[in-house]
This record gives structure tokens, sequence and C-alpha cells, in this order.
């Protein structure tokens, strides 16, 4: 009994996740559509992917973006299903028809301004909000990012350089169709969507790492503990010079703690070794948990 009361709470866990996953593609692809349509479009910035090839062609042929964008997007997905497997499924499918879709919707609002700098602030901001949330929900927008996979698993290229060589094409080719500025204003707006899909997907919540190096370990793992109040990992080291075994604490702190734990270290042992490092996602006790 309490076995299948088990399965089925697990069950609508799972259910209601799928759900949100879901609710999340489709809140993340409108809100890139309409920062397309507010911003990027009406002041010509290209900033790489279908919607910067749409631009482009909005710009030379006067097609309809929606359009261009169901006519890369649909036969992208399919090749991706050929090439890379049933990974891409269906929320996947559903972030790649439903972007356009919204486009096509609201392509008669008026532009949020004509000034191309907040264009490419606010759009890359706005298009970075969108697919942060629609990388939460597990899943893409589909578009050039199949293709950079493709060309990743075929050609060993990394997956990184992909991306940045198919989405520096479009802005190159947005520099001779549209004028260099426009090109420049799109470069803001891919690195400002970037540094927003980070924000989205860890929080701004930055904790820091500190590995401390000390002769008076002891006295130093029991103050992190018992002053800083948080919990320490020792590991065995090894000194490069000498051989000697030194161990290493290891401590993740928030930020508002790293005064506090410097302070002890120069307390205890003015003499250790420390190093302090971003931690950009902790999970775990006394942390976030997924």
């Amino acid at each position: 009994m309490i076995a299948t009361l088990a399965k089925f709470t697990a069950k609508r866990v799972s259910l209601s996740h799928r759900i949100l996953e879901y609710i999340s593609v489709i809140v993340g692809s409108a809100i890139v559509a309409i920062a397309f349509n507010l911003f990027l479009l009406p002041n010509s910035i290209a900033s790489g992917g279908v919607s910067g090839i749409s631009t482009i062609t909005k710009g030379v042929f006067d097609w309809k973006p929606a359009y261009v964008q169901w006519a890369f997007n649909i036969p992208l997905f399919i090749s991706g299903l050929i090439f890379l497997g049933k990974k891409y499924g269906p929320k996947t499918l559903v972030g790649t028809l439903f972007l356009p879709f919204v486009v096509k919707l609201t392509e008669n609002v008026e532009p949020a301004t004509t000034d191309p700098l907040l264009a490419a602030l606010f759009g890359g901001l706005g298009v970075g909000l969108g697919l942060g949330i629609v990388f939460r929900g597990k899943a893409s927008t589909g578009g050039t990012d199949l293709a950079a996979q493709i060309v990743n698993k075929y050609s060993g290229v990394s997956l990184g350089t992909c991306v940045f060589m198919i989405d520096g094409l479009i802005v190159v080719a947005s520099a001779f169709v549209f004028s260099l500025e426009e090109a420049l204003y799109a470069l803001i707006a891919m690195y400002l969507t970037g540094k927003t899909i980070d924000v989205v997907q860890l929080g701004l919540g930055y904790s820091k790492m500190a590995l401390i190096i000390s002769d008076k370990e002891e006295e130093l793992r029991e103050g992190i503990i018992t002053v800083v109040d948080r919990g320490v990992t020792r590991i065995s080291g090894q000194g490069g010079y000498t051989n000697d075994k030194r161990p290493i604490l290891m401590v993740v702190v928030a930020q508002n703690e790293v005064t506090k734990l410097k302070q002890l270290v120069k307390d205890v042992d003015p003499s250790a070794f420390v190093i302090v490092s971003n931690a950009t996602e902790v999970l775990g006790e006394g942390f976030k948990r997924e």
C-alpha cells in the first residue's frame, strides 16, 4: 500500500514537472519573440541565430520573419532528429514552432525604441531572458544551435566554436546588408544574451570557494565550523617541491562571509596560503537546493 502510494506521488510530481517545463518553453519562446519584434527587428540588429537570418532576409527581400524562421527551424529540427537522435523531443518541437508563431502574432506591434543602442541592450536582455527560461525547461528553440551541434558531431570542432562561427557569419553578413554599425550593435546584443542566459540559469547569488593550505590546519578547521559556521572538507595534498604531505581545507561560503573567513585565517595563521574563487552554482546543505 505504501509502495503504491509512493509510486503514485512520484508520478504526480513527475507530471507536474513536465507541465512546468512545457510552460517554461512556451513563456520563454514568447519572450524571445516579443523582444525580437520590439527591439531587434525594427532596428536591423541581426544578433545571430535564425532570428538574425530572418532580420537580414527582411531587409533584403522583405520576407516575413516568421515564415523564414519556420522555413529554417523545421528542417533543422528534422535534421537534428536524423543526425543527433531523439533527444530533441516534443519540448524542443514546441519551441521551434511556437517562437515564430508569436513573432507572427506580434509582427505589427510598435517598436519600443528607434535608438539602436537601447534596442541592442534591451533586445539582448529580452532574448537572453527568454532563452534562459526555455533552457530551464530542458529544451531549446532549435535553429542554428542544432546546426552547430551537427557540425560539432561530424567535424570534431568544439560546440562553442561552431556556435560562434555560425552566429559570427550572420553578424558579418548583416554588416554588408545593413552597415558595420548595426553589426556592432548585434555583437552587443549577443554578448548580453549570453550573460543573461547565465544569470537565469545560475542566478545572481555567486558563492565563493576557498582552498586553504596551512600548518595550523586543525585550528582553522575548528574555526571554520564554529566561527564561520560552514562545513569544511579536508583534502590530502603533497608539496611539489618538498614532497611533504600538506592537507588542504576546502570551504564554500556566501559572499558576505568571505571577510569573516579571511579574518579567521589571518588571526590563526597569517602565513597560510589561500585561494578564493567564484563558485557560480552551489547545491546542497546551506545553499540552493534544486
